[in-house]
């Protein structure tokens, strides 16, 4: 049976839709969701085939997205962490009519590295899939250690992010060998770019998996667009840096 997972909780008025990353589930939002919910009903999904949403196989982009779009509310503000970032992104696109804004964290529109364009090597992303079938819970461990390394609670930030994946039901290894041959192949910047409702990008300055470089080249190409970096935050500022994130996020929703 396939059923997606989708908690609402909330006093405010505005909908935001909170779209994880590789390989975790809606409980990574756990630690911002107090200082969030005065101000907004929010919508805690976890994508298909991650955490409590089983029951799905490996899916492309578009079709991850049209699962997700199928069950929002028609007028919400979309927040998308590393691959849910994209299929945020993906939202905007497919049906521009129902999303009021978007925020992207810790996300690229194009993740592997290409020509001129920064971002993880192919060759590590492959790795990635090789080993995932020779060591699961490693290969997660690896991944999630990536996403704090270089913060002053890098320790203490991977163990939230592994107690999130060891609390809720293990993506199979075909969903997870599926996510990641999405963030091998996608690259949404040339139709993110004709976008004109409001968005915001969030990154960290020491992430090493969405280079800061990344910022400055979509200043450049998206003029429309808006970006923030967090001086000491790496892959997940959100956990690194809670109150600084919801900051950020309130106030660009409250001006739009």
């Amino acid at each position: 049976m396939t059923a997606l997972y989708w908690q609402t909780i909330g006093e405010g008025e505005r909908d935001l839709v909170l779209l994880h990353g590789w390989g975790l589930n809606a409980e990574v939002w756990s630690c911002i969701q107090a200082r969030l919910t005065p101000h907004f009903r929010l919508h805690l999904v976890d994508l298909p085939g991650y955490g409590r949403s089983q029951g799905f196989g490996a899916l492309s982009l578009e079709q991850m997205t049209e699962i997700v779009l199928a069950a929002a509310p028609p007028q919400s503000w979309w927040l998308g962490w590393s691959l849910g970032g994209l299929v945020a992104s993906q939202a905007a696109l497919m049906q521009p009519e129902r999303v009021k804004g978007l925020i992207t964290v810790a996300s690229s529109p194009c993740f592997a590295a290409r020509d001129e364009w920064p971002g993880i090597r192919p060759d590590v992303l492959s790795g990635f899939q090789h080993q995932l079938s020779l060591d699961f819970q490693r290969t997660v461990e690896r991944f999630l250690a990536l996403q704090t390394l270089g913060t002053e609670s890098a320790r203490q930030d991977a163990r939230q992010l592994k107690a999130v994946v060891l609390n809720q039901p293990t993506p199979s290894v075909e969903v997870l060998n599926g996510g990641l041959e999405i963030l091998r192949t996608a690259d949404l910047r040339a139709p993110l770019a004709e976008l004109t409702l409001p968005l915001l990008r969030i990154y960290g300055y020491l992430d090493g998996l969405v280079p800061r470089k990344v910022a400055e080249l979509l200043d450049a190409d998206w003029p429309n667009s808006t970006s923030q970096i967090v001086a000491k935050a790496a892959h997940a500022p959100f956990i690194s840096h809670p109150d600084e994130f919801v900051t950020m996020i309130e106030a660009f929703i409250a001006a739009h």
